[in-house]
């Protein structure tokens, strides 16, 4: 997570300030990965204080007992009008062994109106020496006061091949190209679906969906999928698994088993009856049904072109 964290620009622009000496009273980082958003704001603080993860003061830091920096609110709960009193009267006290301190606020999107409010006035006007920094998932639900009142950091999602490396990184797996590419750029949710077991019954499922050629196969295989719990998820598998040997064929790739059974027009055809599929799921309760038709669709279309070069 951190050679990732570290080679954003909103971490080369806190970076930048700490060595400048220029750093802005409060930040709000924003950062989509919620797995990871915790993590990332203690990398942040480590840069704060000119610290290393393996100095004694780093090592403080990252568990959390360094007197100079505080983490609102306890991990598993909302910041509360009661902690934010406590964080206010906290930061009128002078720092311990610096001469700075840093409070962090993870999950401050989380936080009312009226507990924003309150922390207001301090944030525009921090005792000396007081910083903060206010981790959002989303930018959305901060008041425009809070927002005008910060410099905003936002971290985008990665590229799949960095996803990739890290999940490498943490351990080689055969599922973690497939959830760089599943995971829309949030690590977080890349090593969920490795490390939980869903993810692999969700490829192995795409697999055989994506294998399905003859209209006569494809009620079996809908039953068998129609009650999956992660549907979306099964979908958007789907989708990329047609959209891979779509590009196999595209690239002039050795072909895969799924490129092989399907005409390029076919594959094309099938991406985006894929991606229309993973909208209408939100108005179809009935997951089965919604696949049989995909299914149909995706194949009578192959047969088409199939047809069409005899």
């Amino acid at each position: 997570m951190k050679q990732l964290i570290e080679g954003t620009t909103a971490y080369a622009t806190f970076s930048n300030d700490a060595k400048k000496n220029t750093l802005s009273h409060a930040y709000m980082l924003h950062f989509s990965d919620i797995k990871n958003l915790m993590e990332t704001l203690k990398i942040f603080a480590l840069r704060f204080f000119g610290e290393s993860e393996i100095s004694r003061d780093g090592k403080r830091i990252l568990n959390g007992n360094f007197p100079d920096f505080k983490i609102y609110p306890d991990e598993g709960k909302k910041l509360t009008a009661d902690g934010v009193s406590e964080l206010i009267a906290d930061s009128a006290l002078q720092p311990l062994e610096r001469d700075k301190k840093l409070y962090i606020i993870s999950g401050f999107n989380d936080a009312s109106p009226l507990i924003q409010n309150k922390l207001l006035k301090t944030l525009e006007e921090p005792p000396r020496g007081v910083y903060f920094i206010l981790g959002v998932i989303s930018p959305a639900p901060v008041l425009d006061t809070v927002k005008s009142r910060v410099k905003t950091l936002t971290i985008p999602p990665f590229s799949e091949e960095d996803i990739y490396l890290a999940l490498e990184r943490r351990g080689e797996n055969s599922l973690n190209r497939q959830a760089a590419e599943s995971c829309g750029g949030i690590l977080g949710a890349a090593e969920n679906m490795v490390d939980g077991g869903w993810f692999k019954e969700i490829v192995q499922g795409a697999e055989e969906i994506c294998s399905v050629t003859r209209v006569g196969d494809i009620g079996e295989v809908a039953i068998k999928y129609g009650d999956v719990k992660n549907k979306g998820e099964l979908l958007t598998e789907i989708a990329l698994t047609y959209h891979r040997a779509l590009c196999e064929r595209v690239q002039g790739k050795e072909l895969g088993k799924i490129a092989r059974l399907w005409q390029m027009p076919s594959l094309i055809y099938a991406v985006e009856s894929v991606d229309k599929a993973c909208a209408d799921l939100k108005f179809n309760a009935f997951f089965q049904g919604l696949l049989y038709d995909l299914m149909l669709r995706i194949v009578e279309e192959n047969d088409k072109w199939l047809k069409l070069q005899e």
